[in-house]
């Protein structure tokens, strides 16, 4: 059980009522915060425990810094995204920008296998996206997107997706991912993804699959990814 408010640190009061507030979109993606005085006076503590509180949040990516300007809500960018989020390189590569394209959607209803993962009702319908992204021009991961209808209404009517789907879901459905759990292991492709990656059937791939999750702790959506793994490394940078 979580400790109630008033039993944690007082700057960690002040950090969940900042977060509230962007869960509720009281600020927008790219909007500048108020300083830190005029929190601090706000909310009635000192400066100090809002730095704290800003700090950490900075540190979560939630907010940015930018010298001389102030502290903004964080924005979801193409570059941002891959920077974070695509983890496949190059053996001791730099960062890797795929093309990406889009094979088709459909509604139905999701499996149990989906409906345990994204914590849906029974039956709930979600939208199963399915892409390739190819890497110097050569296909190199099919990817199926698992996107539950009552988070994103309608998303199977956008016809120009973008290449890094979590700028839509900020700016369109006010759904900012925050942080992703991959799940990684060797496979046999199936002769149906084989055939998008020019690969053989059966053919050792890795498969990696990923719960993306909001601000708000809810996982949102969820994905498989079958990626060759002749060229390619999943990198992974810890500190």
């Amino acid at each position: 059980m979580s400790p109630s408010p008033e039993l944690q640190p007082l700057y960690k009061q002040v950090y969940e009522l900042l977060i509230a507030r962007l869960i509720e979109g009281y600020w927008k993606p790219s909007q500048i915060l108020p300083s830190e005085m005029l929190l601090a006076k706000e909310i009635g503590v000192s400066q100090g425990t809002v730095r704290k509180a800003l700090n950490q949040m900075v540190a979560e990516k939630m907010l940015q810094r930018q010298q001389g300007k102030g502290t903004f809500v964080a924005e979801h960018t193409q570059e941002s995204d891959l920077f974070r989020f695509f983890r496949l390189r190059e053996p001791n590569g730099e960062m890797l920008i795929p093309d990406t394209l889009v094979l088709g959607s459909t509604r139905r209803k999701a499996s149990g296998y989906e409906t345990e993962k994204l914590n849906l009702k029974a039956n709930e319908l979600v939208v199963e996206l399915t892409r390739v992204r190819s890497i110097h021009n050569k296909p190199a991961i099919i990817e199926k997107v698992i996107q539950p209808l009552s988070v994103f209404p309608d998303i199977d009517k956008n016809t120009d997706l973008p290449n890094a789907l979590y700028i839509l879901y900020q700016e369109k459905y006010g759904i900012t991912i925050m942080s992703v759990s991959d799940e990684v292991r060797a496979v046999e492709i199936s002769k149906d993804y084989a055939q998008h990656l020019d690969l053989p059937e059966g053919s050792p791939v890795l498969m990696i699959e990923r719960s993306s999750v909001n601000i708000d702790g809810r996982i949102v959506e969820f994905s498989t990814a079958y990626c060759s793994s002749e060229n390619l490394v999943y990198s992974v940078h810890l500190t």
